[in-house]
C-alpha cells in the first residue's frame, strides 16, 4: 500500500511514525515548548533522530476552545520552519485548514496537507487538488473546535464518522485528488466523549470498509488521561498503548508526541507479527 505525497511514495506496509512539531504558545501538550522557528527546527531533528518517519508542522492549535489564529501570524509561524524542514529528506505534513496556508507551504515543497477540517473550509480543497500528488489527511471533526465539546456527538459514533470520512474523500476524489494521496483520520477527541473515542479504536476495523488508511492520533489526548488518570505531560505509556493497539486495529500512521517510546514498542509489535523464516 503506497501513500502518495508530493516528493515521496510511502510505503504503509510498514506502520510510518508521524512526529509532532507544534510551533505554537497553546497547544494542549506542548505549548509554548517549540515556538519559535528555531526551537521547532531543533525539536524536528530530536524527532528525526529519534526515528520519526514523517514531521507534522501545526501552526494554530485546535484544542478544545481554543480561539482561531490570524492567517498572518500562521504564516508566520509555519513558513520559516517548513522552508528548512523540506531539504531535512523525510516527508513533510503541514496541519491547517486555511487555503492560503496550504498554497504556500506546497509551494515551499511540503508533501502532506493535514486538515482537521477535512477540506471543507473555502478554498481548501481547491488548493490541494491543484497541486499535483501532495498527500492528504482527512479528519473528522464534530463541530468546531469553541463548540465541539460543550455538545459531543450521540448515536452510533463509528457509523457517522465512516460515513462522514467516506463523503469527504468522494468529495476530494471528485476534484481530481486521486484516491492514493487520500489517508483518513477519525478524529480522537475532537467532539466525543471518552467512551465514544474509545469506541472508535474498539471498532476502528470498520474504518478500514471505506478503502483507505487510517491515522491515528491519540498521542497524550484527554481520555487517555480519563482513563489513567495521568496528567498531559506524563501519558507516554497510554500513548503507546493506544498506538499499538491502532496500528493492531490497522492504522498505517500514527501521529505521536513521543517518537523515540514509539518507534521502540513498535519494533517489538513487528518483530511479535513477522512470520519466523
Amino acid at each position: 500500500m503506497i501513500w502518495q505525497t508530493s516528493r515521496f511514495a510511502i510505503d504503509l506496509s510498514r506502520p510510518q511514525v508521524m512526529g509532532i512539531v507544534n510551533i505554537t504558545p497553546d497547544s494542549f501538550s506542548d505549548g509554548g515548548q517549540h515556538a519559535s522557528a528555531a526551537a521547532a527546527l531543533r525539536h524536528c531533528e530530536v524527532l528525526l533522530r529519534d526515528g520519526a518517519d514523517m514531521l507534522d508542522i501545526g501552526g494554530e492549535s485546535t484544542r478544545p476552545g481554543s480561539p482561531p489564529v490570524p492567517l498572518d501570524d500562521e504564516l508566520a509561524r509555519v513558513l520559516p520552519v517548513v522552508r528548512a524542514v523540506v531539504s531535512m529528506g523525510v516527508p513533510v505534513s503541514v496541519d491547517t485548514y486555511k487555503a492560503e496556508v496550504m498554497r504556500a507551504v506546497l509551494d515551499l515543497g511540503a508533501d502532506i496537507i493535514n486538515d482537521v477540517w477535512a477540506l471543507r473550509q473555502s478554498g481548501a480543497a481547491q488548493v490541494v487538488a491543484q497541486h499535483p500528488n501532495c498527500g492528504v489527511c482527512l479528519m473528522h471533526m464534530h463541530r468546531e473546535p469553541q463548540t465541539m465539546q460543550v455538545q459531543p456527538m450521540e448515536g452510533d459514533v463509528p457509523r457517522q464518522v465512516l460515513g462522514f470520512l467516506r463523503h469527504r474523500a468522494e468529495a476530494v476524489q471528485a476534484l481530481g485528488v486521486e484516491k492514493a494521496r487520500i489517508l483518513l483520520d477519525p478524529g480522537i477527541g475532537f467532539g466525543k466523549t471518552v467512551a465514544q473515542n474509545f469506541e472508535l479504536l474498539r471498532r476502528q476495523q470498520e474504518l478500514l470498509c471505506a478503502g483507505y488508511p487510517v491515522v491515528a492520533a491519540w498521542s497524550r489526548k484527554s481520555p487517555l488521561g480519563a482513563v489513567s488518570g495521568l496528567e498531559v505531560g506524563s501519558r507516554i505509556i497510554p500513548s503507546i498503548a493506544a498506538a499499538l493497539l491502532a496500528v493492531e486495529r490497522g492504522a498505517r500512521v500514527v501521529r505521536v508526541h513521543d517518537v523515540a517510546e514509539t518507534v521502540q514498542a513498535l519494533s517489538v509489535w513487528q518483530a511479535a507479527s513477522n512470520p519466523v523464516n
